[in-house]
């Protein structure tokens, strides 16, 4: 067991009697609300699947810690905000991260950070072809149903390096050495489908003509009728993803850049929204969508504009879409479109919350190794948290916020379903959602400290091992929740 240095502090704030703070050495923790994710992930077998995609050189003679009790201290450490390997030079003595392990809190501890750290750069190519193999295996075992239809949002993060990692290179427009890894999220339930590491200095959608291509067959092989859509900004409307798309069969939406032509060609739209605007002082959106070729492409495309004029100035925007109403209803086209900034939150998820840019290991393998650790992470839980989450509120439930008709929309809320919704009132019914049921909307932030974080005292006997919670915890009820879903039993106190 690992113990700290010991010390003792005293605060004499109480008056009659000073406080004595101390370091205990019993069985306490301070991430007990680890326990329910590791129990739902016992039914889904996530970090089970994941080490058995893994290649084990070592002897099994020797072998004292296995990859699975490794991959589970990294991956329920990076989910308690414990993302560096040194951490578990502590952690691994914790009861409960011996527990997610599987040993006994009484039991030799976990491994050290040397042992991780050697875990990670032992892995080969090999097993990360069979970790890409496994997100979409995992993907599509999470629908119950085969689903009607799948958006797929492409993006690509700056991931910025303070060391000599392998291919950590400099990028001119985020003016830094970096690694820039890529994502394919989906956008019907958040989890990251394919992820890729790659140098620091390469264009946004290299490499993701391939993925699609690794992943849209098995989606097919799975779900024959399935219709696919894919969304990508800027950096992703180049002919390499075009051809793509278009050898797939499946449907896009993707950002182009203004030239020239495209300014002309829709200079008198925004002459239009300007009028507008300087005679009604109303911020104006105005659409229009026309074929377009440019001079590398070998046919015509069709272009949606978006002309916006508000107090802060003018705005134009253009999308290549292949989706069947771009050419009948443009607006609409480009909202959905303009949809893939949900997948946004799943980018400062992976990177802000749950520590995504700590890509420190010097070898590029084993970096793309921390990568997926950290992928699969947010992959469980956002499993988990659409398991529990609420089922959306009716228009006529009292959290949703009415809104009155005007001259250009004669309907109000009570006409149409809240996802259809826009602007401010589309913004007030998802706050309005999330103060409903903060774990099935919150972000990893939120699950720990309304969940993950909480301290707790383990007492271990022949018979049982019992994890015993603060009483006057404010959110014991969540955690009571999960125990009631996905624990075995779950008792209540008699009362007279």
């Amino acid at each position: 067991m690992i113990v700290q240095d010991a010390w003792q502090g005293t605060f004499d704030f109480f008056g009659s009697r000073p406080i004595v703070i101390e370091p205990s050495h019993g069985q306490l923790t301070s991430d007990a609300g680890l326990l329910p994710i590791r129990q739902f992930d016992e039914r889904i077998g996530l970090t089970r699947r994941f080490a058995e995609a893994l290649d084990d050189p070592r002897s099994p003679l020797f072998v004292e810690h296995s990859f699975l009790q490794m991959t589970r201290s990294r991956i329920y450490g990076i989910l308690a905000d414990y993302e560096d390997q040194n951490d578990h030079d502590i952690l691994r003595s914790d009861p409960v991260f011996k527990l997610i392990a599987g040993r006994s809190p009484e039991d030799a501890d976990l491994a050290s950070q040397p042992t991780l750290s050697r875990f990670e750069n032992s892995i080969n190519v090999r097993s990360l072809y069979r970790l890409r193999d496994l997100f979409v295996d995992e993907f599509i075992a999470s629908f119950p149903t085969p689903p009607r239809m799948l958006t797929f949002d492409l993006d690509a993060v700056d991931d910025p390096v303070h060391g000599s990692q392998q291919l950590s290179l400099f990028h001119g427009h985020y003016d830094q050495y970096q690694y820039f890894p890529a994502f394919i999220t989906c956008a019907e339930n958040d989890q990251f489908v394919t992820i890729a590491l790659r140098p620091g200095m390469v264009p946004a959608a290299l490499g993701c003509d391939d993925d699609l291509r690794h992943l849209v067959p098995r989606l097919r092989k799975a779900w024959p009728d399935v219709r696919i859509v894919v969304r990508g900004d800027a950096g992703y409307g180049v002919p390499t993803m075009y051809d793509a798309c278009e050898e797939l069969r499946v449907e896009y939406s993707f950002g182009i850049g203004a030239n020239p032509i495209l300014k002309r060609l829709s200079d008198e739209l925004l002459q239009r929204a300007v009028a507008a605007f300087e005679a009604t002082g109303v911020p104006q959106r105005l659409f229009d969508a026309f074929a377009y070729q440019a001079g590398s492409w070998p046919t015509e495309r069709w272009l949606v504009v978006k002309a916006e004029v508000n107090e802060l100035g003018t705005n134009r925007r253009f999308v290549v879409t292949t989706r069947p109403g771009a050419r009948v209803l443009p607006e609409a086209a480009y909202d959905d479109y303009a949809g893939r900034g949900e997948s946004e939150n799943r980018n400062k998820e992976i990177k802000c919350d749950l520590a995504m840019d700590r890509m420190s290991d010097h070898r590029f393998m084993a970096n793309a190794f921390r990568l997926y650790l950290h992928a699969a992470a947010m992959n469980l839980l956002a499993r988990l948290r659409r398991t529990i989450a609420l089922p959306n509120p009716s228009v006529s439930d009292p959290i949703v916020p009415a809104a009155p008709a005007t001259d250009d929309r004669p309907t109000t809320n009570a006409d149409v379903p809240p996802e259809a919704w826009t602007g401010k009132e589309r913004q007030a019914f998802f706050r309005a959602r999330r103060r409903r049921d903060p774990l099935g909307e919150g972000h990893p932030c939120t699950w720990r400290s309304l969940l993950i974080k909480v301290a707790a005292e383990i007492v271990v006997s022949s018979r049982r091992i019992v994890v015993r919670l603060s009483s006057s915890w404010p959110h014991l009820d969540h955690y009571a929740n999960l125990v009631r879903l996905f624990g075995s039993s779950f008792h209540l106190p008699l009362t007279g």
